[in-house]
């Protein structure tokens, strides 16, 4: 005899289920088309400067004013124990092994996974991937994977100016306004920060890049209903790719740094 109360619990539960073997179905066959031909050069450069070029101003702008808070908040706190001297350390450490990657995957994530999944959403909902694979073109070697290549490979590139714009940032507020040596302050970055900041930072570029674009193109693929259906998609991969990378950001801080 069923019990009513537990019906709705037991549909949630079914249909998160659901949902995730969706996803890895999804994400199989996505990976599976990026590393087997044909490919699509053009496609993927085009995908490269989308989401690479037009997207260094506002990642630039957020590590900028990033690098010059961590600096005025670093102060407050190290100035009670006269440390003032591990500022630079402070700075570099949090950009390049955390700030950087993250908030560059949040800021990619609403600009370039939203319009990901409205553009992909629009075509499923208007039938042009029908009429893809009505012409013999395979929807995830023409749609998802030049994206998924291309947020692989900008994103690190992206993260990598974002560090150097924000210690530059905690630089000029160093310098200009807190009255720190120039050279002793460059000279500090330089000393503290170790290979594996920068590699780790990276890493997690690297997949933050991969989750935006699969959860952009996965919530647009599984668009349906018109423009209500996309609007939700894009929603829905705005908020997914923003967990994720959270989740991710704490399992790949846990392979680097734990002990």
């Amino acid at each position: 005899m069923s019990v009513p109360v537990l019906q709705p619990v037991g549909r949630t539960f079914l249909g998160s289920l659901e949902a995730i073997g969706r996803l890895v179905v999804f994400t199989l066959k996505s990976l599976l088309h990026c590393v087997t031909p044909p490919f699509y050069p053009r496609l993927i450069v085009k995908q490269m400067i989308e989401l690479g070029f037009y997207s260094l101003p506002v990642i630039g702008m957020t590590a900028v004013f990033t690098g010059m808070v961590l600096v005025l908040q670093t102060y407050v706190a190290v100035s009670r124990l006269n440390a003032e001297s591990t500022i630079p350390y402070v700075v570099v450490i949090s950009l390049t092994r955390e700030l950087g990657p993250v908030l560059a995957g949040l800021m990619l994530a609403g600009r370039v996974g939203a319009a990901m999944a409205a553009e992909i959403g629009t075509m499923r909902v208007t039938e042009q991937i029908d009429a893809l694979r009505t012409l013999s073109t395979n929807p995830f070697k023409y749609l998802i994977a030049p994206r998924l290549i291309a947020a692989v490979l900008m994103l690190p590139v992206l993260v990598g100016i974002a560090d150097i714009i924000g210690v530059f940032g905690g630089y000029l507020v160093s310098v200009f306004k807190l009255d720190f040596s120039p050279s002793i302050y460059l000279k500090n970055t330089v000393d503290f920060v170790e290979t594996i900041d920068i590699v780790s930072g990276l890493v997690k570029a690297a997949a933050f890049g991969f989750i935006v674009a699969l959860m952009g193109t996965y919530n647009g693929f599984q668009s349906r209903g018109g423009a209500q259906g996309v609007g939700k998609a894009t929603t829905d991969a705005v908020v997914g790719a923003s967990i994720l990378i959270l989740a991710a950001n704490f399992i790949i801080t846990g392979i680097f740094f734990s002990r």
